[in-house]
């Protein structure tokens, strides 16, 4: 489940089709808008023009809970959804209670980080090397260099692929011509 979208029933790949199905339905709305203002009928706030803020950086996207969503599953159509994943764990990880703190380490590290883990991150040595001593006595920051890595892997590589896929070029795209209609 993408995270802040936790109370909807729908998983990401769900989500994201419906997500890409409203945008184009509110595209074809726009020629009866008066100056780009619809009465949305429905209960997401989608705003048109919020795939192109995808594109401004990674950080925006991944502010967005759509865009979130939206990423969640094209790395999921690469096989590569655990990178998003371990980081979203980490950041959750970060704001847990102290006497949380340990429980959680562990099965982070479990699930993503040891060999042969289930959803194993690629990290190199060194660094799994350091989050197992971190391990020892799990701070707030114990996985911050892992999760540094993670995060610089999907914006050097994943994104800029997301940024080029149908789904992404056919929402950034959609929103131009219609305000070119306009």
């Amino acid at each position: 489940m993408c995270r802040g979208l936790d109370s909807l029933p729908l998983t990401c790949l769900e989500r994201a089709k419906e997500l890409k199905a409203l945008f184009g339905s509110f595209l074809q709305k726009t020629d009866h808008c008066v100056s780009g203002q619809c009465k949305k009928s429905n209960k997401l706030r989608l705003n048109l023009d919020e795939p192109l803020t995808w594109r401004e950086s990674f950080d925006k996207l991944l502010s967005s809970q759509n865009g979130l969503c939206l990423y969640r599953a094209f790395l999921v159509s690469e096989f590569s959804e655990e990178n998003i994943a371990f980081y979203l764990a980490c950041e959750d990880y970060k704001s847990s209670k102290p006497s949380k703190m340990s429980a959680k380490a562990k099965k982070i590290y479990d699930e993503f980080i040891r060999s042969d883990a289930p959803r194993e991150v690629n990290l190199d040595h060194a660094t799994k090397d350091l989050t197992r001593a971190n391990m020892e006595n799990p701070t707030a920051s114990c996985f911050d260099l892992a999760q540094s890595k993670i995060y610089t892997l999907m914006e050097k590589d994943c994104y800029p692929r997301f940024l080029k896929s149908s789904t992404y070029l056919e929402l950034s795209r959609k929103p131009k011509r219609a305000e070119q209609r306009l």
